[in-house]
Formats: C-alpha cells, structure tokens, sequence
C-alpha cells in the first residue's frame, strides 16, 4: 500500500533560533520559556519538553540548541494526510533528523542548523517549495 503524501508544499525557512529543552515531569512551566516570537510546550506524565528561543535558555538546563524551523505555509485541513510523511521522508532519505512540531493550523519541522542546506535541497527535491526567512 502507498501512502498519499502530498507533494510541493510551500514552505518558509523561520528566522529563529531554536532549542529543544526537558525539564522534570513536575517541574512548573518556566518563564524564560515563553520569551521570543515562538515557543512550544508539551507535558507528559515523563518529561516537561519545551521548543523555544535558544537565548532564552538558562545555564544548567538540560537542552540541544542550535534548531532551525520551516513552516508549512497556510492552514492545513485535518482532513488531510500525509503531510509529515512527505516532509520527513526526503529528510531521512537524505540522513538528515527532524524535531517535528503540529499546531493547530500548520506544521513546523525542526532541523539542526548545520542541516539548512541539505535539508532545503531535499525537500526541493520532493517538489516542495523553500522561502527564505522574511525579515
């Protein structure tokens, strides 16, 4: 069976700098979290996992920095599908891991900065389109 993924999603590279913290399961949401443009947070019965700007991270915080971001440009239906799959397969094809996050409206799929261009390249490949960061 052959999953439908779409294909030329248009795509555009975030200005952030982004990285990915975890903090105890019980730990309260943290302030500096929230400072930036974006942040994302998740709360599991494990872990408190939190996406936000690099600079805001205090020392001693368990966390992996230096995260870009595209956004999938537009409001996605929940009725679609394949979405991910077909964002996430050129990267694997290409050796390249993703940190994927979905909102309401879109999705954003994280990569290692030093991943930028291979990660453009391969999602061009698959017939998605790439806009740099707006100012």
């Amino acid at each position: 069976m052959t999953l439908a993924q779409p294909r030329g999603l248009e795509l555009e590279l975030m200005p952030w700098r982004l990285a990915v913290c975890r903090l105890p399961a019980g730990a309260p949401e943290p302030e500096w979290g929230r400072r930036g443009e974006f942040y994302s947070l998740t709360r599991t019965p494990k872990e408190l996992s939190l996406v936000c700007s690099q600079e805001a991270v205090p020392a001693g915080v368990r966390h992996q920095g230096g995260w870009r971001a595209f956004r999938v440009r537009g409001v996605l239906e929940f009725s679609l599908t394949g979405v991910l799959a077909s964002l996430a397969e050129p990267l694997a094809r290409a050796g390249i891991s993703l940190f994927a996050l979905s909102t309401h409206d879109t999705d954003y799929l994280l990569v290692q900065e030093e991943s930028l261009p291979g990660a453009r390249e391969a999602l061009k490949s698959w017939g998605h389109r790439v806009a740099p960061a707006k100012a």
